[in-house]
């Protein structure tokens, strides 16, 4: 298989109603991961470590932050060739309208890639952890002479209600696939049996099914056939249904970790555990890195702090603080005496001079970054945010969903949207 037969399309999503505020002002593959990344990073760090040059990111909304990004970290040379190009939302002579669904936007983008050099065509997702060679998958699909392969992992049957759910055959073949099935009866229709278990090698015993992963791989006139009906607007709900019936659909079980980052608990809970001891995910690898913009920012500098199972990106300035289970992003500023336990704090896109700190004095208005003697806990805390001294976040009265003028709840978890001025004393 040669690489450059293979072109990869990297879904940015739609509105993402279940990432707000992070996505009030950009796409959720734009969001920060990690303290260091975005989330569109694993995808064409994926496509990269995977050999595949030619890389497109289909967009819908606020992805003004997203093409800076990309235009910054991804720039090919003349002689290995290949792009990362971003494929936004736009009007043209045969179509006015924005994207319908997952399906309708491909669709809507075909003549970039519909070429009869290019034999495969990967779909991807933006909002998603893990780590693959999507050679294996394309090579699946060539061995098992599938028309269609879907990635696949186990799942729990309450995470079950929340994916596209398949039964397969002996051979992997899939023979039905619903999309989120609610009903109790369908549910246990899906469900594997022991032999298939053992078949894609599932050891724990609550992961009675296989989910899609959102990641499909289609010979390219294929995909072009199931495309050309335009009442398919989606590809789980509509398009991996349909082709069932007339195609041969195969599941590529998937073995490595493996997250949805769409929701904000999801979200939370990976950054998280990128900072503990034996992370579930370990964004180095020498063999196959993520890759991001290279900022050359300075080494972090660290004054009297005690830091435990945390990530503290580049260019930070921590004095006399305590930081547990933390993700500390990129210019971070934290003042003396403050504490922090599972904090997501995504940083700053400058540092502010001298003449910027007396503008703010005159105003009694606090720097950029957390100031002193404050207290935070399950926080996310979005870039350029201002939180001046003795702040305590820390939800002590437990919400789990609340909206207020400059912060929102979800899941318990409060979140501090872009560029938010929290003044001193206040309690959350």
């Amino acid at each position: 298989m040669r690489s450059y037969n293979t072109v990869a399309l990297i879904l940015g999503g739609g509105r993402g109603t279940r990432l707000y505020p992070l996505v009030k002002d950009r796409s959720k593959p734009a969001v920060s991961l990690g303290g260091h990344y975005r989330m569109i990073d694993i995808p064409v760090s994926n496509c990269i470590n995977s050999g595949l040059r030619n890389i497109y990111v289909i967009t819908q909304f606020n992805s003004a932050s997203l093409n800076n990004h990309i235009y910054n970290a991804y720039r090919f040379d003349n002689f290995s060739g290949g792009h990362v190009s971003i494929l936004a939302a736009e009007q043209t002579d045969t179509n006015i309208d924005w994207y319908q669904g997952t399906a309708d936007a491909v669709r809507k983008n075909l003549a970039h890639f519909d070429n009869d050099y290019v034999n495969n065509v990967l779909i991807l997702s933006g909002d998603q952890v893990y780590r693959m060679d999507y050679n294996v998958m394309v090579r699946h699909m060539l061995e098992t002479g599938a028309d269609i392969v879907v990635g696949t992992v186990p799942v729990v049957r309450e995470d079950a209600k929340g994916f596209g759910v398949m039964l397969v055959n002996k051979r992997g073949q899939i023979t039905n696939f619903q999309e989120k099935p609610k009903e109790d009866d369908v549910l246990d229709s899906l469900k594997l049996s022991e032999e298939q278990k053992k078949m894609f090698e599932i050891e724990d015993p609550k992961k009675e099914y296989l989910a899609s992963m959102g990641i499909y791989a289609f010979r390219r006139n294929v995909l072009k056939e199931l495309l050309s009906d335009v009442t398919m607007i989606d590809f789980g709900k509509d398009i991996i249904p349909e082709a069932i019936k007339k195609y041969k659909v195969f599941s590529y079980a998937f073995q490595g970790y493996w997250e949805d980052v769409g929701t904000i608990k999801a979200y939370f809970d990976a950054n998280i555990s990128f900072g503990s001891k034996n992370p579930p995910f370990d964004f180095y690898d020498e063999d196959a890195p993520i890759y991001t913009h290279v900022r050359y920012l300075s080494p972090s500098k660290v004054e009297k702090a005690t830091i435990t199972s945390s990530i503290i990106a580049d260019g930070c300035r921590i004095e006399n603080a305590t930081i547990k289970e933390s993700v500390i992003g990129l210019r971070s500023v934290i003042q003396s005496g403050s504490t922090l336990e599972k904090v997501i704090m995504m940083g700053s896109d400058f540092y502010e001079t001298s003449e910027d700190i007396e503008r703010l004095n005159v105003k009694h208005l606090p720097k950029v970054g957390i100031g002193k003697k404050c207290t935070l806990k399950n926080v996310i805390i979005d870039k350029n945010v201002r939180i001046g001294n003795d702040v305590i976040i820390t939800n002590k009265k437990k919400i789990q969903h609340q909206d207020s003028e400059f912060y929102c709840i979800r899941d318990g978890i409060v979140i501090i949207p872009k560029n938010t001025i929290v003044k001193s004393g206040t309690v959350i």
